[in-house]
């Protein structure tokens, strides 16, 4: 099979294009799908260029949103079928490792996957949506939702609200609906994320989105009435990390799913206790927030953001857009 692989950590420029990489083989309770899609995230990129503690098993082919068609059934296999669309939960929750990661992943024209790992996709969403929904939008739901907790009428800062959690977490908010305010780097962006729902849009490259907070919706007080909003959505950390808590109204809630600007930003723990803050963390997702996101999709309340799909040998040039953060929500690979 054609495939994409990495026999050691690098840069983009160190997935290699393989014409002839070897099939997967299923064993017992395993599938192999023939891959339709397979969305990208940051993630890949930790993967690709290495992260602390982590020790990933080379060659590997990344790759961990994969949506695709049942091509063979190993011994044990019950319940499906060859031909049966599926997008997989990308975490084996009995081996505990991630596909793409630990496991060979969607970068290739087939994948192997556990039988436990499928879910089936309704006939109305596409493989493109379903492919974007696991790792970003189900980390989004759990931020949101699950954990976050979002209600009607709060007031809610999302900061870099253009990528896919980012984008989910707009939809998700108005649907709840908050008053959704999204923070990104260029006015493209910005007018896709209006178009998207969102009420109102800081530039956070030539704005400081804490001092637009608080001029629109005033500073927190530790007594009397207090300004500043209910909700901020934070997973870049970061030089962002003190600003968003300086943003919240008295007993607001700082929901952070990630790091990706820095996981040792600078604390001032004042205001946590000053203004009886909520610090809470939101990690990855579980297959009742996939199904609850699948459910959305195919009702169509919720619009997965794939800014385009490219072929398998375009892979590196779709690293490199996204590594340069010049995607709107995401962007697929097409084997």
């Amino acid at each position: 099979m054609r495939a994409m692989v990495i026999r050691e950590h690098g840069e983009i420029d160190s997935i290699t294009y393989e014409p002839a990489w070897p099939d997967p083989v299923a064993g017992a309770g395993e599938v192999i799908l023939k891959v339709k899609v397979c969305a990208l995230n940051y993630h890949d990129l930790f993967t690709l260029r290495g992260m602390p503690g982590i020790k990933v098993p080379m060659p590997i082919i990344m790759g961990i949103d994969t949506a695709g068609e049942i091509a063979e059934l190993g011994p044990e296999v019950e319940d499906w079928s060859v031909g049966d669309r599926v997008v997989i939960d990308p975490i084996d929750r009995e081996k505990l490792k991630l596909q793409g990661e630990m496991m060979d992943g969607g970068l290739a024209e087939y994948i192997k996957v556990q039988a436990h790992q499928l879910i089936r996709i309704p006939d109305a969403v596409s493989y493109e949506q379903a492919a974007a929904l696991p790792v970003a939008y189900g980390t989004a739901y759990r931020t949101m939702v699950t954990i976050g907790k979002v209600a009607a009428g709060e007031k809610v800062l999302i900061l870099g609200a253009s990528g896919g959690v980012g984008t989910c977490c707009v939809q998700l908010a108005k649907l709840a609906g908050a008053f959704v305010i999204a923070a990104a780097s260029t006015e493209e962006k910005i007018q896709k994320l209006l178009d998207l729902g969102a009420d109102e849009c800081i530039n956070y490259t030539d704005q400081d989105f804490m001092r637009v907070i608080h001029a629109g919706y005033g500073k927190p007080r530790a007594l009397g009435e207090s300004g500043g909003i209910d909700m901020v959505i934070n997973f870049t950390g970061g030089e962002t990390w003190l600003p968003s808590l300086k943003c919240l109204t008295r007993g607001g809630r700082l929901v952070t799913c990630g790091a990706t600007a820095g996981y040792d930003p600078k604390e001032d723990i004042r205001y946590i206790w000053t203004f009886e803050l909520n610090i809470i963390g939101a990690n990855g997702w579980t297959r009742d927030d996939l199904h609850a996101l699948l459910k959305l999709v195919e009702d169509g309340k919720l619009l997965p953001s794939i800014e385009e799909t490219v072929s398998l040998e375009d892979t590196r040039d779709a690293f490199q857009l996204l590594d340069e953060r010049k995607v709107f929500g995401k962007i697929g690979i097409v084997p």
